[in-house]
């Protein structure tokens, strides 16, 4: 179970938020400090599996080939063959909204080629570029573990937020999501949680909640 203090700190920030007529996405802000972001190599930017999934649908797409996608029709939200891929990519308005859709792609190791040099350009600025699958491999697996990923990339800036549920869920449950996203972040800077400034959650829309971090 996550640190009692965070606990108590989700507690509160879902408290003090005001009721909305949606449900809210649940944030994790983070400061850092004593990090040159202007070295590119400095730069956060990790995809971490979020032990109590997102709280929310999760998209994924599929490149493959037909035995691929026959494995993934129960798993994929939507699945695109090696031939639809140029169809896809000349129709550029429509690729974009497909894109736009789609929170993260696999495609089958063979055709990661075909999908770059045809879609590159709308998935890439987007940060969606499909993660590989070996042939033949059931990509049930791969698929949902996204489900439950989030992006984090501080870019050049010492804050950054990361999605780490949403309103509806327990307490307990967000406090571990944070738990995971903070100990990777951890993991990644030189000098650990002395390099983080401070941390907060909070609502979409709801006042922010300090954390401690040890």
């Amino acid at each position: 179970m996550a640190d009692q203090n965070i606990i108590k700190a989700v507690s509160e920030a879902l408290g003090n938020a005001p009721e909305r007529k949606f449900v809210e996405s649940v944030e994790l802000a983070i400061n850092l400090k004593d990090v040159d972001l202007t070295n590119p190599k400095n730069r956060i930017t990790e995809e971490i599996i979020l032990p109590k999934g997102r709280g929310r649908v999760v998209k994924v797409g599929l490149f493959g080939s037909p035995e691929m996608i026959l494995k993934a029709k129960d798993v994929a939200d939507e699945t695109f063959s090696a031939e639809q891929i140029p169809k896809l990519a000349e129709e550029k308005i429509e690729a974009k909204k497909k894109v736009n859709k789609i929170d993260f792609f696999v495609a089958e190791a063979p055709l990661m080629a075909i999908v770059g040099k045809n879609l590159g350009v709308i998935l890439g600025p987007r940060g969606k570029m499909p993660r590989p699958v070996p042939p033949g491999a059931d990509p049930t697996g791969i698929i949902g573990n996204l489900r439950k990923t989030v992006k984090v990339r501080s870019k050049d800036r010492r804050t950054f937020h990361v999605a780490v549920g949403t309103r509806s869920m327990p307490a307990e449950d967000i406090a571990d999501n944070i738990e995971a996203v903070v100990n990777r972040l951890k993991s990644k800077l030189e000098r650990g949680v002395m390099n983080i400034h401070s941390a907060y959650v909070k609502t979409s829309m709801g006042p922010a909640v300090k954390l401690v971090l040890r």
